[in-house]
């Protein structure tokens, strides 16, 4: 069981590049299965979840390897269309490839994913759109069985603009005859990323990063080289990390347009940010303000998985700041932890007041999914003494060796093996 040990209270400094984005590296992986051939895909992070996704692409009959930032992925020889329901339970985007199968083989058999405990997601919404797209879904023991050999465009309305069920419809349409349109499509910059990656192969796509998307099949996909964006929710953590301890720091491969939000958020409470097109560059002296309100939303709202990291910013804030959650219904469980390490929170429903204090104190606390993983790190880095973060396995889930990255910028922060 490993833990993080974080010495609190040193001001973070210095330069580190991005990361490759988790959430545009894995719909892209899948989308390899489309078009059987020989890829290379640049600036692919390594975490447990990209682990998964290469297991899983290994178990349908593919060839992986990630060495340094690269993979190297030849699915001409992929000849299962079952993803194994142990490694379907381990992670969430396995559901990624529902479309990708059905658009290569006609049918995949999987079951319902896994991942973080962090609410109901459901998959209605992916089932709905590969229905309107001519799939048979049948449900039994547990499995999901999909059968689709003649796919046809069609028009599909998303009820909620789910970022998921938009990447699964947009894969299974690449090849679908016609014309597929989806409306309330989610905009968020992966799927422009997916687009691309998509458009490069062959396919005809437009309109990604708007609320209508058009796909107009194709017959034939090529596979290809492809270079990954940086990880908008990797930068944020690390800006809040570099803030929150009253540091200065400059992050590149970065693109701000992605972070518009979380740097509006940070400057009303009084901090300076400056940026260009591919670099971030701040600095904070404390205090810092309090906002009125914050509110998770789609993008280009305030960004869900950022929610836990701005709480532990807020609650060292001069004031009383209020942070709303709407896209998840179980995202308040690192309150807790943050109230231990001596925060002051109240949490109503869907909606955190948070009142600042003059300081957090190092204790004992537990990451209960990525994103509250990655809070507790920000506090434990701004705490006086020790803070143990234990169950980090959940923080490797999206930050490739955070540990490491954190330490470039000054911060005491060890991994440690503790005993079960």
């Amino acid at each position: 069981m490993e833990t993080f040990a974080i010495e609190g209270g040193i001001p973070l400094s210095g330069e580190l590049r991005v990361q490759g984005a988790k959430n545009a590296a894995l719909p892209i992986l899948a989308a390899t299965v489309l078009a059987g051939g020989s890829y290379i895909i640049h600036d692919v992070p390594h975490l447990l979840d990209i682990k998964v996704m290469l297991e899983i692409l290994s178990s349908l009959g593919a060839t992986t390897s990630h060495n340094e930032k690269t993979v190297h992925i030849d699915t001409r020889n992929i000849d299962s269309s079952y993803v194994p329901r142990d490694l379907m339970g381990r992670m969430r985007s396995s559901i990624f490839l529902m479309g990708p199968l059905i658009g290569r083989f006609g049918e995949v058999t999987l079951s319902r994913p896994g991942g973080c405990a962090i609410g109901e997601r459901r998959i209605d919404l992916h089932l709905k759109g590969l229905q309107a797209l001519g799939v048979e879904i049948i449900e039994e023991d547990g499995l999901i069985f999909c059968r689709g050999n003649h796919l046809k465009g069609s028009q599909i309305f998303l009820d909620y603009p789910s970022v998921g069920a938009t990447e699964n419809i947009m894969m299974a349409a690449v090849k679908a005859e016609g014309t597929t349109i989806i409306q309330n499509a989610a905009r968020e910059p992966e799927i422009i990323d997916l687009q691309n990656f998509l458009n490069v192969l062959g396919a005809k796509i437009h309109g990604a990063g708007t609320e209508t998307i058009t796909i107009d099949g194709v017959s034939n996909l090529e596979a290809t080289e492809y270079t990954i964006i940086p990880d908008r929710i990797v930068a944020g953590t690390m800006l809040l990390s570099a803030l929150i301890t009253g540091g200065s720091v400059t992050l590149t491969n970065v693109n701000p347009s992605h972070m518009m939000a979380l740097i509006d958020a940070v400057q009303q409470c009084g901090v300076e940010i400056e940026f260009d097109h591919d670099i971030i560059k701040t600095s904070s002296n404390k205090p810092w303000q309090c906002t009125n309100r914050i509110l998770t939303s789609p993008y280009p709202g305030f960004p869900t998985d950022m929610q836990a990291q701005m709480m532990s910013f807020l609650s060292l804030a001069e004031g009383c700041s209020m942070l709303q959650e709407t896209v998840f219904d179980a995202r308040f469980k690192h309150v807790n932890a943050l109230n231990r390490l001596g925060a002051d929170i109240l949490v109503d429903y869907n909606t955190a007041f948070i009142r600042g204090v003059p300081r957090l104190y190092g204790d004992v606390v537990e990451a209960t999914d990525l994103r509250a993983g990655a809070a507790l790190v920000l506090a434990g880095l701004a705490a006086e003494g020790q803070t143990i973060v234990k169950e980090i396995y959940h923080i490797d889930r999206g930050y490739d060796k955070i540990d490491e990255q954190l330490t470039c910028l000054g911060a005491n922060i060890k991994r440690m093996d503790l005993p079960e």
